[in-house]
């Protein structure tokens, strides 16, 4: 089975890495940037005691051709619509697509592109980031893919990419409840995500002020909400869970959205925050919590944009800029004497 991994990074980089250390077929589409850098050091697995050094097939998209039989599709919010039209040329009348982004989106961007029945549903259950070096980092011995037809059925071709899947490296499974599992990890990265981003710290930090847990069950109260109207409740026993990790006052986990935030990153302000409060405004479903977060972070993504932008424009015209905002400020200085 041909498999096309879209993206490099702390997913797809190390779910691809596995599976080509395994001996499948793999290929990474990556921009030109990454694949220098791959070709350069190669795709370094590091981290809990591992050193993995990989030399990975790679192709840009201007030498993409197809097709190809699975699309492993892992970007980030911000190349969702970029990766889709990149990797076009690899998607054929018999390609399945298994995305693991954060949140629901993507299925229905990747469903436009290229029908109901390339679509998969799919999880990725990993803690990796990349490092100063390039390098994909893990940060827990957690790595598990989950996926399957949105409808539950499962086919001829579906129980062939199981099985290229599995034995890799990594735990596996075929999920005939696909969409209840998004929904529930959606509502788990939510909520760790909004805990860490409104108590501006770690779970622990939170749990142990004064206020700190009461607003951690309220804001996980609020993505349950949403599951719950949505169809795609989240199970008892799986609140619980994560009551007892947002209560837990050892526990000194944080969100990679909150990482990334904290790295001064573009962060996945609307695949994770801004879809789920449009979700409970279709559904009826105050989420104020929810709400303030995306606030946040379309403010952090924002300013992040206005300082790539005047970056990008030409020396002449910055200072000819910043010449004005003197001269203005002479003239309130003079006003105001």
């Amino acid at each position: 089975m041909r498999i096309l991994v879209v993206g490099a990074g702390a997913t797809g980089g190390y779910f691809g890495g596995r599976l080509a250390q395994a001996g499948r077929d793999v290929t990474f589409l990556v921009r030109p940037g990454r694949a220098r850098k791959l070709r350069e050091r190669g795709l370094r697995i590091v981290g809990l005691g591992e050193q993995t050094v990989l030399e990975p097939k790679l192709v840009t998209a201007d030498a993409l051709t197809g097709p190809y039989d699975l699309v492993l599709f892992t970007v980030k919010e911000s190349g969702l619509l970029g990766a889709v039209a990149d990797m076009a040329p690899a998607v054929g009348p018999d390609t399945l697509i298994v995305p693991v982004l954060n949140g629901m989106r993507q299925i229905d961007v990747l469903v436009e592109r290229f029908g109901e029945a390339a679509v998969l549903g799919g999880i990725a259950y990993v803690m990796t980031t990349i490092d100063a070096e390039g390098d994909i980092l893990r940060l827990d011995g957690m790595h598990r893919l989950v996926y399957g037809r949105r409808d539950g059925s499962v086919d001829e071709r579906v129980s062939a990419v199981h099985a290229a899947l599995s034995d890799a490296g990594f735990d596996t499974a075929l999920s005939e409840r696909i969409l209840s599992g998004m929904w529930a990890k959606w509502t788990f990265i939510a909520t760790l995500g909004a805990v860490c981003v409104l108590g501006d710290g770690s779970v622990a930090e939170v749990a142990a002020v004064a206020g700190g847990q009461a607003l951690a069950l309220a804001v996980l109260a609020e993505g349950a909400s949403v599951a719950a109207a949505a169809g795609h409740p989240v199970s008892e026993k799986e609140l619980e869970l994560v009551r007892g990790m947002l209560t837990t006052a050892g526990n000194d986990g944080t969100s990679s959205l909150f990482r990334d935030l904290s790295a001064g990153l573009p962060v996945e302000a609307e695949q994770i925050f801004g879809d789920l409060v449009a979700s409970a405004e279709a559904l009826g479903v105050a989420v104020p919590l929810m709400a303030a977060v995306a606030v946040r972070l379309r403010v952090h993504n924002a300013r992040l944009d206005a300082a790539r932008l005047d970056a990008e424009r030409p020396e002449t015209e910055r200072l000819d800029t910043e010449q004005l905002d003197t001269e203005q400020l002479d003239d309130v200085r003079v006003a105001g004497a």
